[in-house]
């Protein structure tokens, strides 16, 4: 390997919904440090932050039957039986939900939990109040999608948080998707819940980092009443 091969290896690509962010930070600080010198060094590191929040690094994702990866890096910080949102149209008993939440230092490209062709893309308006507040998932601006393989239905739901103001979503009902594939983003801190069959057992627990495209959440193929076991779609 050569060393310039060495060198570009070690640099992590940036996804590119963040050019546009990365040109107006660089712009800013070019134009505002020529008036005012200590700015310019300021606007530099913030323009290295926006680099990093928009990060977008490879990803090996695990291909068993059934798994459930973590479609976001952060934290979890909720596990347990909840009502998905009506929008996502899977019913109003409880599913078992597990939140990540990603703060503005988290890798903020989402994944697809699970391979299956998408149901349904269902984006609601709301507010921006705190990601790690249960009742963000009620309240917030948020866009859902239903993953769905046989007769099993995941959901998946971009949250809104307190800083960010722009949810992404590549994907459109009808398309296919494999476990790991990008399916969106969030620019600024938020929170991704993930929706599955009442009897799914949880192989996180509250606190624990997760990363998208990596951790397995779960495993469906163990699940009561969970249908047919998920596979991947090549």
């Amino acid at each position: 390997m050569s060393l310039v091969d060495s060198v570009t290896k070690a640099f992590v690509p940036i996804h590119r919904e963040g050019w546009p962010f990365i040109a107006i930070a660089l712009a800013a600080t070019l134009i505002i440090g020529w008036f005012v010198e200590p700015l310019f060094w300021i606007g530099l590191f913030l323009t290295g932050w926006v680099c990093y929040f928009f990060r977008d690094p490879q990803r090996v994702t695990p291909v068993q039957d059934g798994l459930v990866i973590s479609p976001a890096d952060g934290i979890v910080s909720q596990v347990g039986p909840c009502r998905p949102p009506a929008e996502l149209d899977l019913g109003a008993e409880p599913m078992m939900r597990i939140s990540v939440f990603m703060n503005v230092f988290n890798c903020h490209v989402n994944r697809a939990p699970v391979s299956g062709r998408i149901a349904r893309v269902a984006y609601k308006p709301g507010k921006f109040i705190n990601a790690e507040l249960d009742k963000a998932s009620e309240d917030n601006e948020r866009n859902g999608l239903v993953i769905e393989h046989g007769d099993v239905r995941i959901g998946v739901v971009q949250i809104a948080g307190l800083v960010a103001r722009r949810i992404v979503c590549f994907v459109r009902e009808g398309e296919t998707i494999n476990a790991g594939e990008r399916f969106g983003l969030i620019r600024f801190g938020s929170r991704l819940d993930i929706y599955m069959p009442m009897g799914t057992v949880p192989k996180v627990a509250l606190g624990q980092t997760m990363i998208a495209g990596e951790t397995v959440l779960a495993d469906l193929s163990a699940a009561p009443g969970s249908g047919q076991p998920l596979t991947r779609v090549n």
